[in-house]
């Protein structure tokens, strides 16, 4: 039967596979033999990679080149992933250190399955396979190796698992595979985090395992990419906040959400296609003034979002140089105009409620417009100190000097247009 009948009436009953390799055994058989699709005896995302695969690879028992890339693509994709490793490498070595006495190897590749990073233990020799596959440089994507965790994730960006024969190379029957997407704020894929081990099971929940790490790092990720955003952190639970389980959301200086996490997607709903429908009062139910006051409080506060939901946020300001103005002490002659603006929205409320603007912070009024004003403000206090200012603002002072620089270039190209 061709494969462009998968599925038909006339497909043959299925047998009783009382164990996970009789189920892929006979998976296999269906598929590759008899052309039916193997519903129920293993996962989608393994048939529709088994599609993909016989479309470009017709030997399934020829012998995979596990070859690495050259040297000077190498270096190419390990500098265009500079930002990824950075963020990663604390997870990356924490996840090393709790796999020590286990065979896994963790393994980090770009957005197209070169692996970037792999545990700097090597495998044994009971591990023929991991021996070639692990190892910086060697592209695991599907139209290379076939069937596997990484490479379906590269393929389609959604988590999974293949165990054992599910991978469609024969030679790769023995490894078991558990990968989970990285993104970026474009919401496309960065990288995929994976563990393989080979000649054995994992012994523990490795999917649940990489997805933890993953999502750690995708939120680093994401708010090591946000430049000149405001960084809102919240959850129903203020015990979530700081945590894998931690919304985020990003918002651009004109007021409109420009990403979410995977936690902040579900809390909100999906963050529209169109960035006209971004605007962060109609999904958040707040303005940006309002929320911008949120960064002058170390404390979580509560609030209630446009949909009625209850949830305790954070709020950092990011410029466009990284720095963090989230700890910026107002001096006393502002503090005394902010006594009497409300930071927090009690949580009892029924009806979505602005906070009031204050003189300080306008609503129209942008993210740069408001760091430029607690510099500007900050400086005056000290007499044009910036020794002292930065210090005030705990920020180097070669921030402020880049920002005072960029902002007189600014007004004298506006002055003379």
């Amino acid at each position: 039967m061709a494969l462009d009948r998968l599925g038909t009436a006339d497909a043959p009953r299925q047998l009783f596979a009382s164990t996970p390799a009789q189920r892929v055994a006979l998976a296999r058989q269906q598929f590759f033999e008899e052309g039916v699709r193997p519903s129920g005896l293993v996962g989608e995302a393994v048939i529709q990679s088994w599609m993909r695969c016989s479309r470009t690879h017709a030997d399934r028992q020829r012998v995979v080149s596990f070859d690495a890339v050259t040297p000077s693509r190498l270096h190419t994709t390990l500098a265009r992933n500079r930002e990824l490793l950075d963020v990663a490498r604390h997870e990356l070595a924490q996840m090393e250190h709790m796999l020590a006495g286990t065979d896994c190897r963790v393994i980090l590749t770009d957005r197209d399955g070169v692996v970037v990073h792999v545990t700097s233990q090597p495998a044994g020799t009971h591990q023929p396979v991991l021996r070639q596959t692990a190892r910086l440089g060697v592209n695991i994507s599907e139209r290379v190796v076939g069937t596997t965790a990484p490479g379906i994730v590269a393929s389609t960006g959604q988590a999974c698992t293949v165990d054992g024969a599910e991978h469609y190379y024969d030679v790769l029957c023995h490894m078991q595979c558990a990968a989970a997407p990285i993104r970026d704020v474009s919401g496309r894929l960065a990288g995929v985090l994976d563990l393989t081990v080979e000649a054995r099971r994992f012994g523990f929940d490795a999917a649940s395992m990489v997805a933890l790490h993953a999502t750690i790092i995708e939120n680093r990720l994401l708010q090591a990419q946000s430049r000149d955003h405001l960084i809102l952190r919240f959850q129903a639970s203020p015990t979530l906040l700081g945590t894998p389980l931690e919304a985020l959301a990003g918002i651009a200086p004109d007021g409109t959400i420009a990403w979410l996490n995977n936690a902040g997607a579900r809390l909100l709903g999906r963050l529209p296609e169109a960035p006209d429908d971004r605007d962060v009062e109609c999904l958040l139910g707040h303005d940006l003034a309002s929320l911008l006051r949120l960064g002058r409080r170390e404390a979580a506060q509560p609030l209630r979002l446009a949909s009625g939901l209850g949830v305790w946020m954070q709020a950092q300001l990011k410029g466009a140089d990284g720095a963090d103005f989230r700890h910026a002490v107002a001096m006393p002659e502002m503090a005394s105009a902010q006594v009497d603006a409300p930071v927090a929205i009690d949580v009892q409320a029924q009806p979505p409620v602005a906070l009031a603007p204050t003189s300080e912070t306008p609503p129209t009024e942008t993210l740069r417009e408001h760091s430029r004003k607690l510099i500007e403000d900050t400086l005056a206090a000290h007499g044009g100190n910036v020794s002292q200012a930065a210090r005030q603002l705990r920020v180097s002072r070669g921030t402020l000097y880049r920002r005072l620089r960029g902002w007189r270039d600014d007004d004298s190209s506006a002055a003379v247009d």
